[in-house]
C-alpha cells in the first residue's frame, strides 16, 4: 500500500446515498477508520438518512453485508470498510483475497460502486498509521466514494 494519498476527488455529496458496512474485528481500529469515512463524508455534504452503517462480525462478511447494502433501493454506493493485521500464518492474506474478490462480484452483480476499505498491513502498527494516523485511508475511501457515485449518475444519463 502506497504511502502517497491519492488525488483529491472532491466531489458534492448532497445527493447521494452511501451504505457502509463494517466489520467489528480488530474494532478500535475499525471504528477509527468508520469515523474518518463518516467525517469526510459528512464534509461533503452527505447528511443523516442518507448514510446508513451495517456492522458485520469480521472482514469475511463484508462482501455479503455490501451485497445487502448495494440491493437497497437508492443506495449509490457502497463502502466496505475492515482490518486485516498479520499472525502466525497466511490467514490474512487468504481472507483479504476472498474479501477482495468477493467485493468486486458484488459492484459488478449489482451495478453498484464498492470501495474496498479493507486496512492489510503487516503489523498493527501500519494499520493504525492507516486508520488514524497520519495516513487518512478514511478520507480517501470516501471521497473515491464519492467520485463513483457521481461518475455511474454522469454516465447513467
Amino acid at each position: 500500500m502506497s504511502l502517497a494519498a491519492s488525488p483529491s476527488l472532491a466531489a458534492d455529496g448532497r445527493s447521494f446515498t452511501v451504505g457502509i458496512v463494517a466489520a467489528r474485528y480488530n474494532s478500535l481500529m475499525v471504528e477509527t477508520l468508520l469515523e474518518r469515512v463518516a467525517g469526510e463524508l459528512e464534509r461533503s455534504g452527505v447528511r443523516g438518512k442518507r448514510l446508513t452503517v451495517i456492522r458485520v462480525p469480521g472482514s469475511s462478511e463484508l462482501p455479503v453485508a455490501a451485497q445487502w447494502a448495494a440491493r437497497r433501493r437508492g443506495i449509490d454506493v457502497v463502502i466496505a470498510l475492515g482490518v486485516l493485521v498479520r499472525g502466525d500464518t497466511i490467514h490474512y492474506e487468504l481472507i483479504a483475497d476472498a474479501v477482495t474478490h468477493g467485493l468486486q462480484q458484488v459492484a459488478l452483480a449489482a451495478g453498484v460502486p464498492v470501495i474496498n476499505g479493507v486496512i492489510v498491513a503487516e503489523n498493527a502498527a501500519q494499520a493504525k498509521a492507516r486508520c488514524g494516523g497520519r495516513i487518512d485511508r478514511g478520507a480517501e475511501f470516501a471521497r473515491a466514494a464519492l467520485a463513483m457515485a457521481a461518475l455511474k449518475k454522469r454516465i447513467s444519463r
